[in-house]
C-alpha cells in the first residue's frame, strides 16, 4: 500500500486548521496539527513530514522562526506561511529566509491546492527523474569558486517559489541561469517563457501580457492569450525588466500581486499560477532612486538578488569553456578537430571580455571560420591589442591606419552590426574587382574560400 504524504499544520485559530486539514484530505494527504510552535516542534521532531504550513501569527513566537528552524534542521522540507491579506512585507522576510511560498488570509483554496501540489513536486521519485532530463542539464560552465557558488544558490532557488532578480553584465548568461531554476524545481514540467521586456512595442505590451478578447481594438479578430496565461503553472522571465515604462509597470505589479490578469477588453480576473523570475544588466536601485523604476515593483520582483559573474571574475574557467563552445561551433559548421593553441588560451586569459560570453563565442566562432589549419593560433583570435588588460586604451586611436578613419560612419549602430557593415563593404569591393569569383575574392581578402563562405551566408550577401 502507498504511503500517503504527510503534511504538518500549524494555527491557533481551530476554523483554519479544519478547513486546512479538509482541503489536504481531500487532496490524499495525511495531517497532524498543532497550535503552537511547541507543539510544532515536537511533531518535527517525532515525524516525517513532506510540507508544513503554518500561520504567521503564533501563541509562542511567529512562523519565521519555524522557518529558520526548518532551514537549520530539515532543510529538504518545503514550509509555506500564511500571512494576514496584504501583509506582503512579512510574506517577502519569509521567502527570503527560505519559505518556499505564502498565501494570503482569507485562504483561496484554489491557490492553496497549487501551492500543495508543487511542494509535494519537490521530493518526489517524478522530480528526482526530472532533474536528470536532457533540459536541466543546460550547462552553466565552470569550477571556480564564485560558480560553484552560483550553482548552489541555483539549487536552492529552485526549491524555492520565490521571485528571484538576477542581475549581471550582458552576455554573461542570466537567461541560461533562469532556465536552471525553472527546470531544476517543481514547475520543470510547465512552461518556461521567455520575453524580452525591450523588444515589445509600449503600445502592445499590455496585450502581449494580459492578452485581448476579439474585437477589443482593431485588428483583434479573435481572443488571445497574454504572456501570463501561457505561462501558467510554469516560469515567466521577464528578461530587461528595466526597460518597461512606468504606465506597465504598475500594471505587472498587481498583477503579480493578485495573481491574475485582466485580458484588454475582458469583463473579469483570470486567476494565473506563475513564477516571476526577472533580470537586468542595470541597477535596477539607482533606477528606483532616480524615479525611473517603481520601489514597490522594485521590492516585489527582488525579495532575492542573484548576481551572475562576468568572465574577467571567473578567468580560470575560460579554457573549459572555450573548449565546450568550440565543439559546439564545430559541429555547427562541420569543422572537426579544431583546437586553440596553448598561446591562444593564454591570450583569451588575459582579454577584458566586455561582451562576455557572448563575445566569447563570437571570437571563437569568427576563429574557426578564418583558421587555415586545425590550431588557432594567437592571430586567428583578432584581439589585437586588446588582448592585453595592462594595454592603455587611449593611446589605441594613434595607432589606427589612416584609411580606418574613412570607414563609413557608425551613426547608432551597436559595435557589431558596424563592423559587420564594413565587412559587407569589403566584401562586395573584392567581389566587383572579381567579375563575381569567389575564390579570387578570397584571395584578394586574404582569407581562406571556406570564411568566404561564411561571411557571405552570415551577411546575406547575394
Amino acid at each position: 500500500m502507498t504511503k500517503l504524504p504527510l503534511a504538518l499544520i500549524i494555527d491557533d485559530e481551530p476554523d483554519i486548521l479544519q478547513l486546512l486539514g479538509i482541503t489536504l484530505t481531500r487532496m490524499g494527504i495525511d495531517t497532524l496539527k498543532a497550535e503552537n510552535l511547541k507543539q510544532a516542534y515536537q511533531h518535527l521532531n517525532n515525524n516525517q513530514f513532506d510540507i508544513c504550513l503554518t500561520d504567521m501569527r503564533l501563541p509562542d513566537g511567529d512562523g519565521l522562526e519555524l522557518v529558520e528552524y526548518i532551514q537549520k534542521n530539515y532543510p529538504e522540507l518545503p514550509v509555506a506561511l500564511i500571512t494576514a491579506h496584504g501583509n506582503m512585507e512579512i510574506a517577502i522576510d519569509a521567502m527570503k529566509a527560505g519559505a518556499f511560498d505564502f498565501l494570503s488570509k482569507p485562504v483561496d483554496l484554489s491557490a492553496l491546492r497549487n501551492l500543495i501540489s508543487s511542494a509535494l513536486k519537490l521530493n518526489s521519485p517524478k522530480q528526482k527523474l526530472a532533474k536528470g532530463s536532457q533540459k536541466s542539464k543546460k550547462l552553466l560552465i565552470g569550477d571556480t569558486p564564485v560558480m560553484l557558488q552560483l550553482k548552489q544558490t541555483i539549487l536552492k532557488l529552485s526549491r524555492s517559489q520565490a521571485p528571484v532578480f538576477i542581475n549581471g553584465e550582458s552576455g554573461t548568461g542570466k537567461e541560461l541561469v533562469a532556465k536552471l531554476i525553472h527546470y531544476k524545481g517543481p514547475r520543470s514540467e510547465c512552461p518556461f517563457i521567455p520575453v524580452n521586456c525591450g523588444a515589445i512595442p509600449s503600445e502592445l505590451m499590455e496585450s502581449e501580457f494580459f492578452g485581448h478578447k476579439k474585437g477589443s481594438f482593431t485588428g483583434s479578430i479573435q481572443d488571445k492569450k497574454g504572456l501570463f496565461q501561457l505561462a501558467d503553472g510554469g516560469t515567466l522571465f521577464l528578461d530587461e525588466i528595466a526597460e518597461l515604462p512606468l504606465n506597465m509597470q504598475v500594471k505587472l505589479l498587481r498583477a503579480i500581486q493578485e495573481k491574475s490578469v485582466r485580458p484588454v477588453g475582458g469583463d473579469s480576473e483570470i486567476a494565473v499560477n506563475v513564477r516571476i523570475l526577472s533580470a537586468s544588466h542595470n541597477n535596477l536601485l539607482e533606477l528606483v532612486e532616480n524615479n525611473e523604476f517603481r520601489q514597490d515593483l522594485f521590492y516585489r520582483i527582488n525579495v532575492i538578488e542573484l548576481t551572475v559573474p562576468p568572465l574577467r571574475e571567473r578567468v580560470d574557467d575560460i579554457p573549459k569553456l572555450a573548449d565546450y563552445l568550440m565543439n559546439q561551433l564545430s559541429v555547427l559548421h562541420g569543422v572537426e578537430n579544431t583546437y586553440l593553441s596553448a598561446a591562444a588560451i593564454q591570450r583569451l586569459k588575459s582579454y577584458p571580455f566586455p561582451g562576455n560570453i557572448r563575445e566569447l563565442e563570437n571570437i571563437l566562432e569568427r576563429a574557426i571560420t578564418l583558421c587555415l589549419g586545425e590550431e588557432i593560433q594567437v592571430d586567428d583570435l583578432n584581439l589585437g591589442q586588446f588582448g592585453n588588460k595592462t594595454e592603455n586604451l587611449t593611446t589605441v586611436s594613434e595607432d589606427i591606419p589612416d584609411q580606418y578613419h574613412d570607414a563609413p560612419t557608425r551613426d547608432n549602430l551597436s559595435l557589431d552590426d558596424y563592423l559587420e557593415k564594413i565587412e559587407s563593404i569589403e566584401i562586395i569591393n573584392a567581389l566587383k574587382q572579381s567579375n563575381g569569383n569567389k575564390t579570387q575574392a578570397a584571395k584578394l581578402l586574404g582569407i581562406s574560400f571556406r570564411a568566404m563562405r561564411y561571411k557571405l551566408k552570415k551577411l546575406k550577401i547575394e
